[in-house]
Order: C-alpha cells, then sequence, then structure tokens
C-alpha cells in the first residue's frame, strides 16, 4: 500500500491501473475517497428525491465498476493531471451507473448469446422453442399481442399497468390478453397455458 504523501502515488497507481491491476483501483478509491463522494454527492443532487442510493452507494459501485475494466491507453502525465484523469473518469462511470440504475429492470438484463452445438440443448429447450416460435406467429397477427403476452406472464404485470405502457385503455389490454390467451391455447395444446 502506498502512503497518502509519497510523492507521485497517483501517478503510480494510475500506471498500474491502466495496465489492468485490480488493486491499483482499489488503492486509487481509498485514496480519493473523499473526493470520490463529493462527486457522488453532486451527482445524486441531481436526482429524485426518493432514489434508493445515496453517495456512499454510488462510490461503491464505481469501485465494482473500475475492477471490472481492462487496461486503459494513454500514460505518462504527472500526478495531478492524472488525478484529474482519475477523477474525470470516475463521474462519467458515476453518471453511466446513474443513468443504468434509472431503468427499468428488464432493459438492464445483459443479453448473452447463446453458443451453438448439441450440447447447449437442455431438457425442455424444445418446448421453450415452440413457445418462442408460436409467440413470433402471433406478434405477425399483431405485435401488440405479443407484448401483452410477454407483460403479463414474463413481468407480471396487471392489466392496469399494461394498459399503461401501451398506452391504451384498460379494456383494450384485456382484450388483447384474451385473445392471445386462446390463441396460445390453441397453439399449444400440450403445453401449460399463461
Amino acid at each position: 500500500m502506498y502512503a497518502a504523501s509519497e510523492p507521485y502515488t497517483v501517478a503510480r497507481l494510475m500506471a498500474q491501473f491502466r495496465k489492468g491491476d485490480k488493486a491499483a483501483a482499489s488503492q486509487l478509491v481509498e485514496l480519493l475517497y473523499p473526493e470520490l463522494r463529493r462527486i457522488a454527492a453532486a451527482k445524486m443532487k441531481g436526482e429524485r428525491r426518493e432514489h434508493t442510493w445515496q453517495p456512499t452507494v454510488l462510490v461503491n459501485e464505481l469501485y465494482l465498476a473500475l475492477v471490472k475494466m481492462k487496461a486503459l491507453g494513454g500514460s505518462g502525465l504527472d500526478n495531478e493531471q492524472e488525478k484529474a484523469v482519475f477523477l474525470d473518469l470516475a463521474g462519467h462511470i458515476m453518471k453511466r451507473l446513474l443513468i443504468d440504475h434509472a431503468r427499468p429492470l428488464y432493459r438492464r438484463a445483459e443479453k448473452v448469446p447463446l453458443q451453438e452445438g448439441p450440447d447447449v440443448v437442455a431438457p425442455g429447450a424444445e418446448s421453450l422453442q415452440q413457445v418462442e416460435e408460436a409467440l413470433s406467429r402471433l406478434a405477425g397477427i399483431d405485435p401488440k399481442f405479443r407484448t401483452v403476452v410477454e407483460m403479463r406472464v414474463f413481468e407480471g404485470l396487471t392489466g392496469d399497468e399494461i394498459a399503461e405502457q401501451l398506452g391504451c385503455s384498460p379494456r383494450s389490454a384485456a382484450t388483447y390478453w384474451k385473445f392471445a390467451k386462446r390463441w396460445l391455447q390453441k397453439e399449444l395444446p400440450d403445453s401449460s397455458h399463461p
């Protein structure tokens, strides 16, 4: 661990951090914590009152984002320049974290590509494929029908919540759901229906 009073501490830590050293990221956060917390507090002022995060949580999330980073380019700056670069980077990451946190959970989910090959098929995958194909055909009739099924079955939304998201009346949302449910029951007679 570096002493905070040692000259060029930030520059040395940044040089290591740029090479992908996760311990250096941790030490930078520890060394610059008061300034990072001030930046976090300033970023939080623009957020809604009932926000679930506090500045300390935002700094913790920043740390988690920093240790996931790969190597960075550039170097050769003096201590104060490296400090400014790090604080600018931290501010940018905090802003992105707040934006990401504000998104609905289903939009924050990370999409992971599936591998091709016979060993990837799991039990029940064929029935999942049938459901996906049926939902695609249902969307061919009207995309709203598939959307209503996904909102109701996968997201657990109520009829009123679905109507609000679709911008239609609750009665229309109920009609879409009724049609989609009946249609899927005919298309997937062997499966448990929604």
